[in-house]
C-alpha cells in the first residue's frame, strides 16, 4: 500500500514530460509509472492532477533567513526568520532553501555552524542547507577547519570581494581567498562569489558623494557594469591558477558578468552563474517609480542590454540557477534607506518565484517545462550537491512536489502573499499558481491552505559531485 499517489498530470522528471502516475510511500518516491498505471494500486490518499503541472518542489539556493542588516537610523534589524520565510517558501512552491552560516573571524568554523542550527533546528518550515559565509581576515586556522567542513557536508564557501558602507565587515583579500581557493580545490568544495570590484565601488560612492548625487536611484552607478567586469575577470583568473577550484557566481546582474563566465567555461573551467529574477525583470529605471527600493539588492539591477544577456546566459549555461537573495522585511524597513550608501538589498520574492519565472519563461519567452524546472529547481539540486535526494521526481528521490495550476490567472498582490506588507512584483501577470505543496511526501499546502508547521524541515548535508567540480558541465 502506498501512502499517497498523483494521477493524472503532466510530470516533469529527469528524462522529459509526459503523464506519469506517481507513488510516494514514506518520505520518497517509489514508483514513477505512466498513465493509470497505479489506478488499481490501494494508497491511503490520492490527488488528481489532472490539467496541472507536476514538478519537483522549487529549490532557492540564495536565501537570507534571521539576517541582520542596517536601517538609515542605524538601527540594526534582523529579518524574518526560518518558520516564517519557509512558510512563505512552501506557499510559492519551494521546498529547500539554501541559507548561509556566519564564519566570524574571531570565532570557529564549528561554532558557526552550530549557531546557525540553534536558528533553523526545530523551526524551518521546509528543509534547508548552509553555504559557509566568510568574513574579513579570516584567520591562517580556519583553513584546517574550512576543510573538515566541507568534509561534513557543507561544500560551499561564500565570499565577498567588497564592502559597502553599511556593511564594513565582508570584504575578503584577493590573498585570502587564494588560500581558500586552495582548500576548496583539496576537499572537493565550491567557491561561491560575490563579485564586485572595491576599488571601483568605494571610488563611485566617494565621486558621487561629491557630487551630490546621493539619492538612491543612482545606485547603478556605484554597483556599476565595469566593477562586474573587472571582479569576474579577476576571481575568474585566480582560479584557473588553483587547479581544482570550482566557482559558483551570485546574483550575475550585469551582461559583463555573463560574457566572462561564457568565457571561463569554454576554457573547460567550471564555472557556473547564478542570476536573481529582479534582474532579469526590472532595470535600473525602476528605480524611479514609487518605493523604488524595493526593487534593489546587491549588486544593483542594471540596463535593458544587461537584461537580454542575462535571458541569453539562461539559454546557453552561463546562467545555471534564477535565486532571489531573499531578504524578508517590512515596506517601512525596506524603504528608510533612501542614499546610495544606506539603501537596504534584498527583498520578499520567495513566494511568487516559482509563478513569475513560469509566466515569463514558459508562456511569455516559449521556454520547455524541462528548461523552467531545471533553472527553478533541478540545477540547484545538481550543483550545490543535493541531486537526485532533491530536483528530480525518480523513485528513492525525496517526494518534495509542487503541483502548478496554469488555468490560475490573474495579478500578484502583496495582499494574497504571505511573506511581508509588500512585494517587488505587485500587479505582475501571473499564469500559473502553486496549488500543492509536498515535502518529503507530507502535502504542507493545499488549494491555499497551509498545513505544514514551524520545525518540519531538516537541514540536508551535501557532498558536490566530481563532474561538477571538474567542469564544466552543461546541466
Amino acid at each position: 500500500m502506498l501512502d499517497l499517489i498523483i494521477h493524472g498530470g503532466e510530470v516533469v522528471t529527469p528524462v522529459g514530460v509526459a503523464r506519469h502516475d506517481i507513488g510516494i510511500k514514506g518520505e520518497t518516491f517509489a514508483v514513477v509509472a505512466g498513465p493509470d498505471a497505479l489506478a488499481a494500486i490501494e494508497a491511503a490518499h490520492r490527488i488528481d492532477a489532472k490539467g496541472k503541472i507536476v514538478m519537483p518542489g522549487g529549490i532557492d539556493p540564495h536565501v537570507h533567513m534571521g539576517y541582520p542588516f542596517s536601517l538609515a537610523d542605524g538601527t540594526t534589524m534582523i529579518t524574518r526568520g526560518a518558520d516564517h520565510v519557509g512558510m512563505a517558501a512552501l506557499y510559492g512552491g519551494t521546498t529547500t532553501l539554501i541559507d548561509f552560516a556566519f564564519m566570524l573571524s574571531n570565532d570557529t568554523v564549528h561554532n558557526g555552524i552550530e549557531a546557525r542550527d540553534r536558528e533553523f533546528n526545530g523551526v524551518c518550515a521546509c528543509d534547508w542547507a548552509y553555504h559557509l559565509m566568510l568574513h574579513t581576515d579570516p584567520p591562517p586556522r580556519m583553513m584546517g577547519e574550512l576543510g573538515e567542513a566541507i568534509e561534513a557536508g557543507y561544500p560551499t564557501v561564500k565570499m565577498f570581494m567588497t564592502n559597502w558602507p553599511h556593511r564594513k565587515d565582508k570584504m575578503i583579500d584577493l590573498g585570502d581567498i587564494w588560500e581558500v581557493f586552495k582548500v576548496l580545490a583539496r576537499h572537493g568544495g565550491m567557491g561561491v562569489i560575490h563579485a564586485e570590484d572595491d576599488d571601483i565601488v568605494r571610488h563611485m560612492y566617494d565621486r558621487l558623494v561629491r557630487e551630490g548625487k546621493v539619492r538612491f536611484e543612482n545606485i547603478a552607478e556605484v554597483h556599476n557594469q565595469l566593477s562586474e567586469d573587472l571582479s569576474f575577470r579577476r576571481i575568474l583568473r585566480l582560479a584557473e591558477n588553483v587547479p581544482g577550484t570550482a566557482l559558483y557566481l551570485m546574483h550575475v546582474s550585469a551582461a559583463s558578468g555573463v560574457c566572462a563566465i561564457r568565457e571561463a567555461r569554454a576554457k573547460g573551467l567550471p564555472i557556473y552563474g547564478e542570476s536573481l529574477h529582479q534582474y532579469l525583470l526590472y532595470t535600473s529605471e525602476d528605480y524611479k517609480r514609487p518605493n523604488g527600493q524595493i526593487y534593489h539588492t546587491y549588486p544593483s539591477i542594471k540596463s535593458k542590454a544587461d537584461q537580454n544577456e542575462l535571458w541569453a546566459g539562461t539559454l546557453d549555461g552561463s546562467i545555471s540557477c534564477i535565486a532571489t537573495d531573499e531578504l524578508c522585511c517590512t515596506l517601512r524597513e525596506k524603504t528608510m534607506g533612501d542614499r546610495i550608501d544606506n539603501i537596504t538589498g534584498g527583498n520578499a520574492g520567495v513566494e511568487p518565484r516559482l509563478a513569475v519565472m513560469f509566466t515569463e519563461m514558459v508562456v511569455r519567452r516559449g521556454y520547455s517545462l524541462r528548461q523552467y524546472v531545471d533553472l527553478v529547481s533541478t540545477n540547484a539540486a545538481k550543483l550545490m550537491g543535493l541531486y537526485p535526494r532533491k530536483g528530480a521526481i525518480a523513485a528513492g528521490s525525496d517526494a518534495d512536489v509542487t503541483i502548478l495550476d496554469p488555468s490560475r490567472r490573474g495579478k500578484i498582490a502583496a495582499a494574497n502573499l504571505h511573506e511581508s506588507d509588500y512585494t517587488p512584483w505587485e500587479g505582475h501577470d501571473i499564469f500559473a499558481w502553486p496549488e500543492t505543496t509536498i515535502l518529503r511526501g507530507k502535502v504542507k499546502v493545499a488549494n491555499g491552505r497551509y498545513l505544514g508547521k514551524a520545525g518540519d524541515g531538516i537541514q540536508v548535508k551535501r557532498r558536490i559531485p566530481a563532474e561538477i567540480l571538474c567542469g564544466p558541465v552543461r546541466l
